[in-house]
């Protein structure tokens, strides 16, 4: 597809579009990272309900089984299992992909994260959002890769968020290493996931390979990242105050699903799109394709943080013209 049209398809609004419109997925193998609840579960479950092969990625074991059973009741004849990862231990993310046996990956969707959580460091000493967010994702799916390369038109489907907007990207502060505020390192890390999914496509173009790398915004949902996690240390008033807020000014964690299932199922959108609720600011409404983002055209940034990355995860991209991935 030349830039002229992906250009007026990233620009093109779907308003009657819903997860009705899903093709068949059957034959299709995807991985949901956080898929045991909100966002993650809702976009597994629909997938499921389209024929697919879901594997859920999640960090609890227990949590993990609890959305395996519910999935498996709500969708008879489900083709699911649950594998463990920790995108805070970059030694968790390297056993899933050591341990992955299922051959190609169709579909990977960098789902989980945590969001304005207090200060605290990962298995590996990154700040936990900086860490989770982005380098745990960017390790995971370089980690993934060849199993990706191996499907025949594989995609990797990274969620960011509306606050990306918002985000002073600071290249010298990505690791809290002068001070840490938790909402500037929370949108500064899904600044950081726009940047990787654009970068991701440019360099699976260079390459010639058939990768699509989406990103997408799920606008304001209910979720339980503001109330689970770290978030649930917080205290009772925080915990009151933030159910109360999800209730009022959050809609339904299916519709906040609505923009990963977009990019993840609609056969013919490009490579290097971002996804994102068409209301205003981005916070509700139904998918659209958005090109105008500064971190969508930044080319640079991308590059250096794409650098910075393999550097403190250890992690190479292993192109079909480079040496294996190594972490």
């Amino acid at each position: 597809m030349n830039h002229d049209s992906r250009t007026a398809a990233r620009s093109s609004p779907h308003p009657d579009w819903t997860p009705d419109a899903i093709p068949d997925q059957s034959g299709r193998l995807a991985v949901v990272t956080g898929a045991n609840s909100g966002i993650g579960y809702a976009t597994a479950r629909q997938l499921a309900r389209r024929g697919a092969v879901v594997v859920l990625a999640c960090r609890s074991r227990e949590r993990g089984r609890d959305a395996l059973e519910r999935l498996r009741a709500e969708v008879p004849g489900v083709q699911a299992e649950l594998r463990l990862l920790d995108l805070a231990d970059l030694a968790s993310a390297r056993g899933f992909a050591e341990g992955w046996n299922r051959g190609p990956i169709d579909l990977l969707v960098n789902n989980a994260g945590i969001a304005m959580v207090p200060f605290a460091r990962t298995a590996d000493g990154f700040e936990s959002q900086f860490g989770v967010n982005h380098l745990g994702t960017f390790a995971l799916t370089g980690l993934l890769l060849p199993h990706l390369l191996a499907a025949p038109e594989p995609r990797v489907v990274t969620v960011s968020s509306e606050g990306q907007r918002f985000a002073r990207f600071d290249m010298a502060n990505l690791n809290a290493e002068h001070r840490y505020r938790a909402a500037f390192a929370y949108v500064q890390s899904k600044r950081a996931n726009l940047y990787f999914a654009v970068e991701l496509q440019r360099r699976a173009d260079a390459t010639g390979q058939k990768l699509r790398s989406m990103a997408v915004a799920p606008g304001l949902t209910r979720s339980n990242v503001l109330t689970g996690g770290a978030n649930g240390a917080r205290g009772r008033a925080y915990g009151i105050l933030t159910k109360l807020l999800l209730r009022v000014a959050f809609r339904p964690t299916a519709d906040g699903a609505k923009t990963s299932l977009y990019a993840s199922t609609v056969p013919e959108l490009p490579g290097g799109s971002y996804v994102v609720p068409d209301g205003p600011f981005q916070l509700r409404g139904e998918p659209v394709l958005r090109g105008r983002e500064r971190a969508i055209q930044d080319s640079a940034t991308a590059h250096r943080l794409w650098t910075l990355s393999e550097r403190l995860t250890g992690v190479r991209y292993a192109w079909p013209t480079d040496g294996p991935s190594r972490a």
